[in-house]
């Protein structure tokens, strides 16, 4: 059985040395943020007292604490003044953001369901997984449209492939494209219209930024755009992975209407079993208002300027970055302008591994199921830079690949 495309990166990589945590090496093919302290956000969560209860079994969607917490957090960011509103009953917490998607597929029965690509590999192991319950039907977003799915190709998509469902990342790994104001809206509107469920993966929904680099003024969702929680087609994945920065804890959840909630808790019961109570516990203590907000706000403030360390170190070394990413910890860069022998992503992959640092080559987020469309060539030149490491490791991963370029120029 294959391995997801980062996944293979890191077996690539492993091939050469790499282990995790190892100080030597610059994983600039990471899929996680820095877990660390950084500044202005509150002190990391680090204890939790077990208590007797935790030895059990719990609610295979949740517990109705933490289903609270969400619903209260999407209320507060994105529903104000809204007279439909989240609740508990709206909420369904899993251990992970694939398990989530996994369980959303299980409740599927031989429908056709969209997706763009490239987007995120993890994708690409959903839709293999039920491919007898799903038709996966790919929809192009390459070069050519400049990685974004325009409102009205997604919404034509719709009707002249007779979807019902349709999964996408906003903002999008690997190539850093957000779906955002008006374009989102449309979007919903579209999946209102013709009684398509739309599936929103929101994991970097709060690592936002202006077209100049700076920190965006907030987190961005569809909940923005729902008329009403429980007649709107969407189902809205988020979790703590990512934009709370505790990948450790293997916590999502999904917002979506009541019915499709009380779906969910059935797979659930017989799928997974439902996630970790201490991590559930805790995981409210994150929703806190005032922690949550201070956890996202430095979150924009640091990776905001990481975003520019990066994106003007990859163009100082002639790799192309376009506008750059307006979401996401990611770098989507263009390296067909570097010498032969490293202008596509796989030469320029291995060249990194020699030197100790990991990149991502942009054929491993051709999402393709089944073999639903042939492998866009185009993405052999490009390749995804993760800004989520220390920024001393961003400096020194970016040195070394100008000292690899250095040496193939001289040569």
């Amino acid at each position: 059985m294959p391995y997801m495309g980062v996944a293979q990166a890191m077996v690539n990589a492993a091939e050469f040395g790499y282990r995790n945590g190892r100080p030597d090496w610059c994983n600039l093919g990471q899929g996680q943020p820095d877990v660390g302290r950084i500044e202005g956000a509150p002190n990391r969560l680090t204890w939790i007292t077990l208590e007797p209860h935790d030895q059990s079994y719990g609610p295979p969607g949740g517990i109705d604490e933490l289903r609270e917490a969400v619903a209260d957090h999407y209320n507060r960011l994105y529903r104000k003044g809204q007279d439909s509103r989240y609740k508990k009953e709206n909420v369904s917490i899993a251990s992970g953001g694939r398990l989530m998607l996994s369980r959303i597929f299980t409740t599927f029965d031989s429908i056709s369901v969209g997706y763009k690509f490239p987007d995120s590999p993890s994708y690409h192991d959903v839709f293999s997984h039920h491919l007898d319950r799903v038709k996966p039907v790919p929809v192009k977003a390459g070069p050519d449209e400049s990685f974004h799915l325009d409102p009205a190709s997604f919404g034509k998509a719709i009707v002249d492939r007779k979807l019902k469902a349709f999964l996408i990342g906003n903002p999008c790994n690997p190539t850093g494209d957000l779906i955002r104001d008006g374009e989102l809206k449309a979007y919903m509107t579209a999946a209102r219209k013709n009684k398509c469920t739309l599936i929103l993966d929101e994991s970097y929904s709060h690592y936002i930024y202006g077209e100049d680099g700076a920190p965006g003024s907030g987190p961005v969702s569809v909940a923005s755009h729902v008329r009403n929680v429980e007649k709107d087609p969407v189902l809205i994945v988020d979790g703590l992975s990512k934009n709370f920065r505790y990948p450790g804890w293997q916590l999502s959840w999904v917002v979506g209407p009541t019915a499709v909630i009380e779906n969910l808790e059935r797979v659930a019961t017989g799928f997974d079993g439902g996630p970790s109570l201490p991590a559930q516990r805790l995981a409210i203590k994150a929703l806190d208002p005032e922690r949550a907000d201070e956890e996202t706000t430095a979150v924009r403030r640091l990776f905001a300027r990481k975003r520019i360390a990066m994106v003007e170190g990859l163009e100082a070394l002639g790799i192309r970055c376009g506008e750059g990413p307006l979401g996401t910890f990611y770098v989507w860069a263009d390296v067909s302008g570097l010498p032969k022998s490293l202008n596509d992503a796989d030469s320029f992959f291995k060249a990194g591994l020699g030197r100790k640092v990991v990149t991502v080559p942009g054929p491993f987020f051709d999402v393709n199921p089944g073999g639903t469309h042939p492998p866009m060539k185009q993405l052999k030149r490009w390749v995804r830079f993760s800004f989520g490491p220390s920024e001393d490791k961003i400096t020194t991963g970016l040195e070394r690949l100008g000292e690899i370029i250095a040496v193939s120029l001289e040569g």
